[in-house]
């Protein structure tokens, strides 16, 4: 129910009474603030709500309402999971490579056709979104990804494994767009940089979560095993649809003002140049995807390469993986958490250029450390996960913002994922020169992605407090 709808109310008709000056109950009122939902004065009803609920940490939590609270425990849940899922590969590829008797590029190719097929996911989930609702679009890309993760345990050969994660993918490049989508519908412009960034955070909860069963797994089974019992696991995200399935739902304004619009879901409206006097949406459409193919080609390069990196170059056990991986992660969500309060105050450009920046410094500093200096490691493990990490938190927010409700899903979810299959080429790149450069000197190849994220932000808006259209 809308604010609108509050005046309607059956109980204030019986009784006569005037709707109060907006305190604590305006909470419970679903936060969207998209153009419709404009009360007749033209003031966005955030601008309404009790400035108390905007203080403190969990400000952006509160003004949320319940409503848009369960919409970001569903997204926050099913991106943990998608994390979860995705992290089976590249924590179990040195078991995997020695199953199979495969070399780097085989191995580095497992990702690659995840995150190529993840364009196709994302892109068609987009184009769901706008059809037949964040929530529907939600669900099926949970159900693809979970399906598809156990049955790569069950996979008796490579060839298999390599279409079964390829399957995956599909449902791994959807839940990101949709789910962030759906929260940023119901969050005000004053938080959505804060609250996109702590759905983002999740993935290190993910992340995290693969880390600490990797480990019990790897030390109570052997390695030909213990690879398939850890894709198993990826049935987890189930129990989630159920919860999701029965408790979230679109924002009523959002869904409205989509249902009205007759572009909903075209991938032509993202594609139309613009004319005098007819603003279009292809200049938006490209850089997006330049910018999403550089800091997903340094994020993935690192993230799938760096547990085979300190195994292989640096001789670490699986506790001791574990341990120093410990520090990367914790590094990442505390910069997921960071990046999405800096993009509110600093401003979307701003936030991916300074992290950008920094991404590539640690880069060359963690991988140009030398040999038996593991605390070193260990202590760089924390920034260098917050910087690639913090980057992403302005992604959902700004995203959103440069695409209107009608194609916000078919925009968000082709640059993000046309992007993330591109940028799957540098991990592949780091597996073929890994057998002549080693991992170490093969990781630097991802700090050109952020160069790459720079440049792309030439070409793009800032949109820091831009209402949802």
């Amino acid at each position: 129910m809308g604010i609108e709808g509050s005046f309607n109310d059956p109980y204030l008709a019986a009784h006569g009474s005037v709707l109060p000056a907006p305190s604590v109950p305006l909470c419970e009122v679903p936060m969207s603030t998209t153009r419709s939902q404009r009360t007749a004065t033209g003031t966005p009803p955030a601008a309404l709500s009790d400035p108390v609920l905007d203080d403190g940490a969990f400000g952006w939590l509160r003004a949320l309402g319940p409503r848009g609270r369960r919409a970001f425990g569903g997204a926050f849940g099913g991106y943990a999971l998608d994390s979860y899922d995705y992290f089976t590969l590249p924590l179990t590829m040195v078991a995997l490579s020695a199953y199979f008797g495969l070399n780097s590029g085989q191995t580095g190719l497992l990702t690659t056709v995840t995150l190529v097929v993840s364009a196709i996911g994302g892109a068609l989930a987009g184009v769901l979104a706008d059809r037949i609702g964040r929530v529907k679009a939600l669900l099926l890309t949970v159900i693809t990804y979970a399906v598809f993760t156990v049955a790569c345990g069950f996979a008796p050969n490579y060839e298999t494994l390599l279409v079964f994660r390829a399957l995956q993918g599909l449902g791994f490049g959807g839940e990101w767009a949709v789910g962030a989508i759906l929260v940023a519908e119901y969050a005000s412009a004053r938080h959505r940089g804060r609250t996109l960034g702590a759905v983002q955070s999740s993935w290190a909860v993910g992340w995290g979560l693969a880390v600490i069963v990797y480990t019990i797994v790897f030390s109570l089974a052997g390695d030909d095993l213990a690879w398939r019992v850890m894709f198993w696991t990826g049935a987890l995200p189930a129990l989630l649809v159920v919860w999701v399935r029965r408790s979230v739902r679109d924002a009523p304004e959002a869904a409205a003002a989509r249902e009205s619009d007759a572009r909903k879901g075209s991938f032509a409206t993202i594609f139309r140049p613009s004319r005098p006097g007819s603003p279009g949406l292809l200049r938006t459409t490209l850089f997006a995807v330049l910018l999403s193919t550089g800091v997903q080609g340094g994020y993935y390069t690192l993230a799938t390469w760096v547990p085979t990196y300190l195994k292989t170059e640096r001789d670490l056990s699986v506790v001791g993986t574990g341990g120093y991986l410990t520090f990367l992660i914790s590094g990442a969500f505390i910069g997921y958490l960071t990046g999405g309060y800096l993009t509110d105050r600093l401003g979307r450009r701003r936030n991916i250029w300074l992290f950008a920046l920094l991404s590539a410094i640690c880069v060359l500093a963690y991988t140009n450390i030398p040999s038996g200096a593991n605390t070193a490691i260990l202590v760089l493990g924390f920034p260098l996960g917050f910087c690639m990490s913090a980057i992403f938190s302005g992604f959902g927010s700004y995203l959103s913002e440069l695409y209107p409700t009608a194609v916000r899903g078919t925009g968000q979810g082709f640059t993000y994922n046309t992007g993330r299959a591109v940028g799957a080429v540098f991990p592949t790149t780091v597996g073929f020169l890994a057998d002549s450069w080693g991992v170490g000197g093969a990781l630097v190849f991802g700090a050109i992605g952020y160069g790459l994220a720079a440049l792309a932000l030439l070409g793009l808006p800032e949109t820091r407090g831009k209402e949802l259209e």
